[in-house]
């Protein structure tokens, strides 16, 4: 131990700690200070970045034997407070830099300096800055970030004030404005407990957990031998799957009666076998983390190891064992079946192309470790904390594994940092569960980053096999495909991400014929789990690089063959859904002359050894699980204006923003303004079921269910003579004050198990992508230098948060076209290895041009907007490419060892 003394926030304290101790766990553990976030713990994220002696530091990396004496050290909770915020702040709440909040204050604290060394820095300056510093956000695509930096400059030079930055209401409006999101200024202050920041304010008598993980990927468990682990330092009880009352078993929920399993494979803690590498065998539960850390790598797992199959090909082989005895390792099919039968087209047709693609297993690289926590409520409630998006969901997938009763479990929604759709899948929910019930006190578990990317669920990898036939003219006359989804062991889910290859592999053309089959394939790989834009990415690997194949075959520019064939009148969706509004042919017209100036610009920069080259792809999506889908919340009038009930997720999405505008634009003709709304969100003990937070489903569903209730509510209040009810009015004459909200997407069906038809969506959304890319003829080199993108989301609630989701999801997109991969178990296991953006690595020229068609099954008019960016980015840059160089790929990520190679095997 060492005693130091340190100015922290201008104050002097006199610390004792451990020299070997992180100054990030120190200023965490020890002064509280959660502002400064743990995300990495390697120095590569920068959410831990402080100011120590006027410069930028990663705390994470720093061990307090390296901090200086009287060290003068800054937090994000000494530069504002959230009546005096510093510039920098307001900026970042101004431009929705604080999604889900949990990167701000690293790059608040960042920015800082270097606003104190350069006053007026260029763009440029700023994304190297942040570059640097190692800064990395995975929900903003970095844009709006460089221009809050450059607008709070802006103030500090005196040429604005704060105040000129935020968004002001005119006429008590705020639908579709940029008005900032409630939760903005927790999150820039560094106030916004995140999951482990309240852990640490856990009672003291709080058992904290630690796992012990299988190191294979495939075995039979012949043994557990705890002994020497129970009796390390500060061991409270080592917990293995005889503890688990229930029947220690996550259901699926799949598809029956054509899913070949009974949705029963995923063990809470593994039993009988592992299935992938990272599987949960135990749980230490002790007094400190570092105690039940020490003690899990003493306990003894005897194994005999199966082999491994890491990819669809492999547990497809005709040798390959069952990894789920008596479940074939290809458990479901889907067929989309629509027309005519197929072949006899392709023998006649002028144009057949036949095109083989592979999407990754891109990995979501979340900023904020998983973590939760869990302890028995007032009630005697089993009360579980987490990151979930679907509280009310995993409360279903995980009762009977714990072997408890609907009323006596409750889930909570932590604040969340993005999850891009990996907690759609419950990860450790049923683990704390456990690990509460066993032992009888609160517990808290958090995953180091390493445990994070090998031990959550990954976008399925999907190998797609599609064929398209055209007349002399361009006109589609037939699709086929033969794909494969891997969705490593577990089948939650399976069924549905595979479903979406019917319903979206040649969406937004009018295809009259389809013969679509695809399969959902077992392996020992990391478990398939949702991610942004589930399944169509895959999807659109598919058709959108095909149509690309097509137009070359038949020497026909690739815009002109798409607008030959996007949905007109009379054009029907792969399943058979009359698309209900058709806007596909005006943001074609919309985009036109931009791609000819893109074409021009491209040729006119190419050299021999930099080649410039623009690139076309269209992405669409449903809003809402599969057919006749619902959502339910509530809303309260009370003495200081209205509550409003609901559980709609927030996992950096806006659901804050998105739950008070919704209400918001019904109420505001009693003269509510937007602070007179309470939102009590996300816990199944007092907010109805509303649905998981994904699909891009939640601001049509929940909308709708919110839009409803404050209708129920309004009318209730009218007097009839113009006026309304007060609380007390309401009161006094006995009218109900709150009133419950439901919507059903009553207009859908689920599509035929047969033949994949039905109208499986009340709302699509539609994004055209044109990416311009460079590349380096030497090295192989792709850089995306612009990308215009146009997308139709209906009516845009707030155009902040839409912004920051196509920013977002178009950063994504470029780091699944070029970089990102979750393959290598031994080599993708941090955010560098896996390939994530880093700021320089996203350009900052980027062109959103919204185009809003009413949709008349959505609140005010809306449809969702999250997946759309996701959609369809990284076939364009692909077919971008092609444009630049004649060279076809047909795989992500296009690594520069990848398109070296197929520029040498063009030549």
């Amino acid at each position: 131990m060492i005693k130091k003394a340190l100015v922290i926030n201008g104050i002097q304290r006199t610390l004792v700690v451990k020299d070997s101790d992180s100054l990030a766990d120190v200023l965490r553990r020890q002064m509280l200070l959660t502002g400064c976030k743990i995300g990495c713990g390697k120095g590569q994220c920068g959410a831990c970045n402080i100011i120590m002696d006027g410069k930028v530091t990663r705390s994470c990396v720093v061990k307090m034997s390296k901090v200086p004496e009287y060290a003068e050290i800054q937090t994000i909770e000494g530069i504002g407070t959230p009546t005096d915020l510093h510039p920098l702040q307001v900026a970042w709440m101004a431009y929705g830099c604080a999604q889900c909040g949990f990167c701000s204050p690293g790059f608040i604290m960042t920015a800082k300096v270097l606003l104190e060394q350069n006053s007026s820095p260029t763009r440029e300056e700023v994304r190297a800055w942040f570059n640097t510093n190692r800064n990395l956000c995975r929900c903003t695509g970095y844009k709006p970030l460089i221009d809050a930096v450059m607008a709070a400059a802006e103030v500090i030079r005196g040429e604005k004030t704060k105040e000129d930055l935020l968004f002001k209401p005119t006429e008590n409006e705020i639908l579709g404005s940029e008005y900032i999101r409630p939760s903005a200024t927790a999150k820039v202050t560094g106030s916004w407990d995140f999951g482990a920041d309240a852990a640490l304010r856990m009672p003291a008598d709080t058992l904290r957990i630690a796992l012990v993980q299988s190191d294979v990927s495939h075995a039979i468990i012949k043994g557990i031998d705890i002994t020497e682990a129970q009796a390390m330092p500060g061991v409270f009880k080592v917990i293995t799957h005889a503890d688990v009352k229930g029947k220690n078993r996550i259901t699926g929920l799949i598809t029956f009666p054509t899913n070949k399993g009974d949705g029963w494979d995923r063990p809470i803690l593994c039993d009988e076998k592992i299935f992938q590498f990272g599987d949960a065998i135990a749980m230490v539960a002790a007094d400190t983390e570092e105690h039940a850390r020490a003690a899990a790598a003493k306990v003894v797992v005897d194994l005999e190891i199966l082999p491994a199959y890491m990819s669809a090909p492999e547990a497809l082989a005709e040798d390959a064992i069952e990894i789920h005895p008596g479940t074939p390792n290809a458990y479901y099919e889907t067929n989309c079946i629509k027309g005519e039968e197929t072949g006899p087209i392709f023998e006649t047709a002028a144009h057949t192309v036949d095109v083989e693609s592979f999407c990754s297993r891109q990995p979501h690289l979340f900023l904020e470790p998983d973590c939760g926590f869990a302890y028995y409520d007032e009630d005697g409630r089993l009360t579980i904390h987490s990151k979930s998006i679907g509280i009310h969901l995993h409360h279903a997938m995980i009762c009977a594994g714990l072997g408890v009763e609907a009323e006596e479990l409750r889930l909570i929604q932590n604040n969340t940092g993005g999850t891009f759709g990996y907690k759609f899948s419950p990860t450790m929910e049923a683990l704390l569960g456990v690990a509460c019930m066993a032992t009888g006190r609160p517990v808290s578990l958090v995953y180091d980053m390493y445990q994070s990317i090998t031990y959550t669920g990954k976008r399925s990898p999907g190998w797609m096999h599609i064929r398209l036939a055209a007349d002399e003219d361009g006109k589609l006359l037939a699709l086929e495909g033969d794909n494969y989804i891997d969705h490593g062991p577990y089948s939650e889910f399976g069924d549905l991400l595979t479903l979406r290859l019917t319903q979206f592999v040649g969406a937004g053309y009018d295809i009259k014929n389809i013969r679509n089959k695809s399969q959902t394939v077992c392996t020992n790989h990391a478990w398939g789990s949702a991610f942004r834009a589930y399944g169509s990415p895959q999807s659109y690997m598919g058709s959108e690089i095909a149509m690309d194949v097509l137009a070359a075959e038949m020497g026909m520019d690739p815009f002109d063959l798409r607008y030959k064939n996007i949905y007109r009148e009379g054009a029907t969706t792969p399943t058979g859904q009359v698309p209900e509004v058709l806007c596909l042919e005006s943001m074609y017209d919309t985009l036109r002359p931009l791609y000819e100036e893109a074409k021009a610009r491209c040729a006119e920069k190419s050299t021999d050894k930099v080649k410039y080259g623009v690139g076309l792809s269209q992405g669409i999506y449903g809003c809402g699980l599969d057919g006749a889908d619902a959502s339910e919340a509530a809303v309260e009038i009370t003495p200081k204006g209205f509550t409003v009930y609901d559980s709609w997720e927030d996992h950096g999405q806006g659901a804050d923003i998105g739950t008070l505008t919704m209400a918001h634009e019904t109420l505001k003709v009693t003269g509510a303004t937007p602070e007179q709304f309470k939102l009590v969100m996300n816990d199944t003990a007092y907010t109805p079921n509303s649905g998981p937070a994904g699909g891009s489903r939640s601001n049509v569903m929940c909308g709708q269910a919110i839009k409803n209730a404050s209708e129920m509510l309004l009318n209730a209040m009218t007097k009839g003579d113009g006026t309304y009810r007060t609380y007390d009015e309401m009161v006094a004459e006995n009218i109900p004050v709150k009133y419950d909200g439901k919507w059903v997407a009553s207009m859908c069906t689920d599509c035929d198990m047969e033949t994949g038809q039905g109208d499986p969506f009340s709302i699509y959304m539609y994004e055209l992508f044109m990416p311009e890319v460079s590349v380096d003829m030497e090295t192989g080199k792709v850089k995306v230098e612009k990308f215009t993108t146009v997308a139709d989301f209906g009516t845009i609630i707030n155009k902040t948060v839409v912004d920051g989701q196509v920013y977002g999801g178009l950063a994504q997109g470029i780091g699944l076209a070029l970089t990102e991969n979750f393959e290598d178990l031994t080599k993708h296991t941090s955010y560098k290895a896996c390939g994530i953006p880093y700021p320089m690595d996203i350009t900052d020229d980027i062109n959103i041009i919204y185009q809003e068609t009413y949709r008349k099954n959505g609140p005010y008019g809306a449809a969702g907007c999250g997946e759309g960016p996701l959609t369809a980015p990284h076939p364009a840059i692909l077919n971008a490419i092609y444009a630049a160089t004649g060279a076809r790929i047909t795989t992500v990520p296009a690594l520069p060892e990848v398109v070296k190679a197929a520029l040498e095997e063009r030549d």
